[in-house]
């Protein structure tokens, strides 16, 4: 039987591992990116590569898009030579960007009189989730074409979850970004608090990640600040997009969220010391400055 055609757009930091993982799985595979040398990387490993998103959708049966913001995704399906005019019947479109559901819920009924099912899939697990194929996969739309394409999904994430309807599933991916921003910050502050009260807090977060503050965020993030990485797994400006989103959305519905909103400010306030590119838990610069003093690093 005829493999199903694979179409990808964005080929980023999440996006060019999970279209390799794609390509590995033995998918026909063209891509389209803004940056010419992840094309002619993917190229190298037997991919095709368009000259657009139009092109992208005609010669595909599914189409993924993992692009940095809303307006991005807007552009490449809806805007001129994208992928809507591309677009055929019985073709999936599942964006793995994290954008604002209503968006997400328009690009759905644009595409739907053409017969084409659109599924927003944000993902969570950061770049070694989408290296090693163990991504959390949170899906809106309809469930009929979820069923379509999971064997698909199954090569790029360990996790997925039919959340609901259309922008469904980008809900889901802020509710998640609610807690990862809340996580860094508290990470931030316990272990400025701890060291500047006098303990020592690489023994603070031994004493009490095996307890109620037990989190993937103290399991994974405290030792590579000890060591001084700040590089990202996932970017703060990205982090601060990603809170800029849930605040317009609280807007939208009438909801108030001071947590967040406080969240937002301090991310943007890193993202202004031009400190956007550093890993997300680099946060703590902020509480750094705030309490004038600099964490203590490892020396090996």
């Amino acid at each position: 039987m005829e493999k199903i055609r694979l179409g990808y757009i964005g080929l980023g930091k999440m996006g060019k591992p999970m279209a390799i993982n794609l390509l590995r799985a033995g998918y026909p595979l063209i891509v389209y990116n803004r940056s010419q040398g992840k094309v002619q990387e993917l190229v190298s490993m037997g991919a095709k590569a368009a000259t657009s998103p139009k092109q992208v959708a005609a010669e595909s049966d599914v189409v993924f898009t993992n692009l940095p913001d809303t307006p991005d995704v807007l552009v490449v399906v809806l805007g001129k030579e994208g992928i809507i005019e591309g677009a055929h019947e019985g073709m999936v479109y599942i964006d793995h960007s994290t954008i604002k559901p209503s968006a997400s819920r328009e690009i759905y009924t644009a595409l739907k009189p053409l017969g084409v099912s659109a599924l927003d899939a944000p993902v969570s697990g950061g770049d070694i989730g989408a290296q090693q194929g163990t991504l959390a996969i949170m899906v809106g739309g309809d469930a009929e074409s979820l069923e379509k394409v999971m064997t698909i999904l199954n090569v790029v994430g360990k996790t997925i979850t039919h959340v609901g309807g259309p922008g469904s599933g980008q809900v889901a991916k802020a509710a998640n970004q609610i807690m990862v921003a809340a996580q860094m910050v508290a990470m931030s502050e316990l272990l400025i608090f701890a060291q500047k009260a006098g303990a020592d807090p690489r023994k603070v977060v031994e004493a009490i990640k095996g307890g109620a503050a037990q989190c993937w965020t103290l399991d994974v993030k405290p030792q590579r600040l000890f060591s001084g990485n700040r590089e990202p797994g996932f970017r703060s400006a990205l982090q601060a997009k990603d809170l800029n989103i849930i605040m317009e959305t609280a807007r939208e519905y009438g909801m108030s969220l001071p947590s967040v909103a406080l969240d937002n400010q301090l991310y943007a306030a890193l993202c202004a010391l031009n400190l956007g590119e550093l890993d997300n838990s680099g946060i703590i610069a902020v509480i750094e400055t705030l309490n004038n003093v600099e964490l203590r690093i490892d020396i090996q």
